[in-house]
C-alpha cells in the first residue's frame, strides 16, 4: 500500500469540518433498519459487481447456508478488507474476524490453523450470521448488531441497540454498497472486474470512525470517479484510503490529492 502525508496546510476548512464533527453522530437506527429490510427482500437475487478475493468460498458458503452472497463479502470488506491473516486487538481473526477462542469453539473450530484458513473461516463466519438471523427473526440489522456486540447484548426485537452496534450495521451498509455497485466504472459493459485490494493509496489515519467518514464525505465530491473509503484497522482505528485501478487513476489521484495539500 502506498502512503501519502498530510501536510502542516492541508485543506484548513476541510480540517475543521472534519475536527468540528459531532463526537457521537446520530445514526438514523429506523431507516437503517429499513434500508436492510429492503435489501433482504431481494438479497439472494444479488450479486457482486466485482471479482472479489476467495469467490469460491464465499459462493460454497452462501449456497451451504442460504445466506446472500453479497452480505458475507460485505462482511469480509468491513471486517478484514478480504485478509486471511488478519487479527484485532481483541483476537478477531481472518476475513469474517472470527472471535479466537470463544466464538470460534462455539462454532466447532479447535485449531487456530482452522479459523486462519480462509474457506474454514468464510463458512464459520456464515454459519454464524445464519445462526444470529434465525435469532432476531430475518432482521438483519440485529443481527449484524449481535455479530459485532455479542447477541447477549442485542435485544430480539424490542430495546435501544447500543451505538457502536448500529454504527457498525451502517459500516456493513456502506461496504454492502461497494459489493453491489463498484465503482462507478465497474458497470461499463466489460464484464466484472477483478477487487484490486492492495491498489489504493493511503491518505490519512483517524482513531474515531466519524472523522473518517466525515473526510471521506467532504472530499468524495472532488475526485468525481475516483473513489475514497475506509477501513477499520487492526489497532482499532480507520485508515482513509484512495482507490485506483491503473497508473493514470493513481497519479490522478495523487495529483487531486497534492492539489488539497497533500504529498
Amino acid at each position: 500500500m502506498m502512503r501519502l502525508g498530510l501536510l502542516p496546510l492541508c485543506a484548513g476548512l476541510l480540517w475543521v469540518t472534519v475536527a468540528s464533527a459531532k463526537t457521537d453522530p446520530a445514526i438514523d437506527g429506523p431507516l437503517l433498519e429499513a434500508r436492510w429490510q429492503n435489501y433482504a427482500s431481494s438479497a439472494l437475487q444479488t450479486r457482486p459487481a466485482l471479482e472479489f478475493p476467495y469467490a469460491q468460498c464465499f459462493s460454497r458458503a452462501a449456497a451451504t447456508h442460504d445466506l446472500p452472497e453479497t452480505l458475507l463479502l460485505a462482511v469480509a470488506r468491513g471486517e478484514s478488507d478480504f485478509e486471511p491473516q488478519a487479527r484485532s486487538k481483541a483476537n478477531a481473526v481472518g476475513l469474517m474476524q472470527i472471535l479466537w477462542p470463544d466464538t470460534a469453539k462455539h462454532l466447532g473450530l479447535e485449531q487456530l490453523s482452522e479459523v486462519l484458513d480462509p474457506c474454514t473461516n468464510v463458512d464459520a463466519g456464515a454459519r454464524y450470521l445464519k445462526e444470529l438471523q434465525r435469532r432476531y427473526h430475518g432482521n438483519l440489522h440485529r443481527t449484524l448488531a449481535a455479530y459485532n456486540y455479542g447477541p447477549a447484548r442485542i435485544p430480539v426485537s424490542e430495546g435501544r441497540l447500543p451505538d457502536g452496534a448500529v454504527w457498525y450495521s451502517a459500516y456493513i451498509l456502506r461496504h454492502l454498497d461497494y459489493v453491489l455497485n463498484g465503482s462507478s466504472k465497474t458497470n461499463n459493459g466489460a464484464g466484472r472486474q477483478h477487487y484490486a485490494g492492495q491498489d489504493r493509496l493511503f491518505v490519512i489515519h483517524f482513531s474515531r470512525p466519524y472523522r473518517a467518514a466525515a473526510f471521506v464525505d467532504a472530499l468524495q465530491p472532488e475526485f468525481g470517479d475516483l473513489r475514497l473509503d475506509w477501513f477499520r484497522q487492526a489497532d482499532g482505528g480507520f485508515d482513509v484510503v484512495l482507490l485506483f485501478a491503473n497508473a493514470s487513476e493513481r497519479n490522478r489521484g495523487q495529483q487531486l490529492l497534492k492539489r488539497m495539500g497533500f504529498g
